[in-house]
């Protein structure tokens, strides 16, 4: 373990490349345990570093099992790697559990079975070498023509029914694997075929795990039985040559003692050696023909299991008919659902669309109206007070004149005075009584101007009416816009019923769903372009949904837009009524 640190460091230094601290930890830690055994186990290795252990490994000549699980290795730091174990001849044990491998990876793994010469036990659990159909055949190639081999590990490797065959391919040319290990993949039922096929052909294997790959218990069943015939099968021939082992010592034996004993008993002996073991071979012959006997039942039994396995099928498919006839029956009932809630929806667009078209036509109406009698009382208003500043106009003229008329007779009242000082006593009378009608004529005057006062007073209130008509004019097109926005809530929540109704369908589509897979278990193959066709009539439901629910957006929008717009058009009006006034 010191050499290979050294080497280590020696071959990092040489290609420039820094020392990865725990890789150093590691072996100096493991320096006194297994010298066999290099684990790096859960170190998170760079390219780097896998290069310059590819390079250590080549030439090694101390270590025999080498694990580096769990080491997220990159596709190129793999490749590396990998690369470099082609040309050792001590490694017999390679751990590469949990680092994703992938197509890089099973290309470059089936070169190192072609390669590698060594290399007995594999462990490539957790990776994903069955992902790509082409990288996993090479992978298969490499293993068919390698014949050292004899434990291989690919748990959850997703490897599909393609990937099976591939590997059926390859256990029909290899002939030193004996454990194999496929549980927790995806290989399915025509998988588990091509297997069973490869797996009658092949008399290595020994020990199959398939646990939890979907495959029919028919099917695993005659896996099981194949690999018992060939165990069994194994374990004869490994007793048969035991048995040869110790007869081909015996006789050398004999031959040892042939010069201390007689030559007759020697002959006699060596004859009944030989009736044993032709009384051997005998027996072995007959267990040989009788496990052909009991491979000719097996192989009956599969046949019998084979045309329930037909029966079965066609019951299956049967049922599968009924199932899509059912299934038919329900997509006809959810499209014609689907067509009469649509044109139920256009019906109720296009009426929601002229119910809109009319109330904004009546609104119209009714805002022309009220711009007329706006206009109207703004006429009046207007001849109105040209009507007061009219008469205002005449009495002032009227009292100027008065006030002239009055000023003239008091200078002529002067005058005479003036000039009839002598009549004064005699006229006092006339002229208090004319200066009494002039009082009474003031006072009249003053009246009137008194009741014009009164009338612009009333001209004002009639102006505030006015005001108060149209804020309840006002109060009215509010009124009209909340029964609108109510009307709208109205179309939503049928829109929302709508909803919940293809909430059912949903539902009960996926329902019928559920029952196609419990149905289809067992045949998942045969039926995938029934789930593609599954898949499609989601996608249509998914599209209509996005088309309800945008045409549910744009009625919604309209009607924001349409609120708006009579929210500015009753705030423009009632600032035209304001403004008007002060104009």
């Amino acid at each position: 373990m010191e050499d290979f640190r050294r080497t280590y460091l020696l071959l990092c230094k040489e290609g420039g490349v820094e020392p990865q601290e725990s890789v150093v930890a590691q072996l100096q830690e493991s320096r006194a345990g297994q010298r066999s055994r290099l684990d790096l186990s859960g170190q998170s290795l760079s390219a780097d570093t896998c290069s310059v252990l590819a390079r250590a490994l080549q030439k090694d000549t101390v270590f025999t099992e080498v694990s580096l699980s769990d080491c997220m290795l990159t596709e190129e730091g793999a490749k590396m790697f990998l690369t470099g174990l082609f040309a050792n001849t001590t490694i017999k044990v390679l751990d590469l559990k949990g680092n994703n491998l992938r197509s890089a990876g099973a290309e470059v793994l089936g070169k190192l079975l072609a390669r590698n010469k060594t290399l007995r036990r594999l462990v490539l659990e957790w990776n994903a070498l069955g992902v790509w159909d082409e990288a996993f055949s090479l992978f298969c190639d490499g293993l068919g023509s390698n014949n050292t081999l004899t434990q291989l590990d690919l748990r959850n490797n997703q490897i599909s029914h393609r990937g099976a065959s591939e590997l059926a391919l390859a256990l029909k040319r290899n002939g030193t694997l004996e454990v194999l290990d496929l549980r927790w993949n995806n290989i399915g039922l025509l998988g588990g075929r091509s297997l069973l096929e490869a797996i009658q052909k092949n008399k290595s294997v020994v020990q199959l795990e398939m646990a939890g790959n979907n495959i029919p218990g028919d099917t695993l069943k005659a896996l099981e039985q194949t690999v018992g015939y060939n165990t069994d099968r194994k374990s004869t021939l490994r007793e048969s040559h035991s048995r040869t082992h110790v007869l081909s010592k015996e006789i050398q034996t004999l031959k040892e003692e042939k010069g201390r004993q007689d030559r007759a008993l020697r002959e006699e002996k060596l004859h009944r050696e030989i009736q044993n073991l032709t009384e051997i071979n005998g027996q072995l012959k007959n267990k040989v023909e009788e496990m052909e006997r009991r491979c000719k039942s097996q192989q009956q039994q599969i046949f019998e299991l084979k045309q329930e396995l037909t029966n079965s099928t066609a019951e299956l498919k049967l049922r599968l008919t009924q199932a899509e006839d059912r299934l038919e029956t329900e997509k006809r009932r959810s499209k014609q659902a689907l067509e009469d809630m649509d044109g139920l929806r256009q019906k109720e667009v296009e009426h929601v669309n002229r119910h809109l078209e009319e109330s904004e036509r009546s609104l119209q109406e009714r805002i022309f109206k009220l711009e007329g009698q706006r206009i109207q009382l703004e006429e009046e208003l207007s001849k109105a007070k040209a009507a007061c500043v009219t008469e205002r106009a005449q009495a002032e003229e009227e009292l100027g004149r008065v006030r002239a008329q009055v000023r003239l007779e008091e200078e002529e009242h002067v005058s005479a005075l003036e000039e009839k000082l002598r009549s004064v006593r005699s006229s006092l009378q006339e002229v208090q009584l004319h200066n009494s009608q002039q009082k009474n004529t003031i006072s009249e005057l003053q009246a009137k101007n008194s009741q014009q006062s009164v009338e612009a007073d009333g001209l004002r209130r009639r102006m505030e009416e006015l005001h108060q008509e149209l804020s309840g004019k006002d109060q009215e097109k509010a009124a009209e816009v909340s029964r609108v926005r109510v009307e709208l809530q109205e179309q939503i929540g049928r829109l929302q019923a709508e909803r919940t109704a293809q909430e059912g369908l949903k539902e009960k589509i996926s329902a019928l769903e559920r029952e196609l897979k419990v149905l289809s278990s067992n045949h998942r193959e045969a039926l995938l372009d029934k789930e593609s066709q599954m898949s499609s009539m989601m996608e249509r439901l998914r599209l209509k949904e996005a088309e309800i629910q945008r045409i549910r957006e744009d009625e919604a929008n309209r009607a924001s837009y349409l609120q708006s717009a009579v929210l500015a058009y009753v705030q423009g009006s009632r600032l035209g009524q304001y403004g008007s006034p002060k104009k």
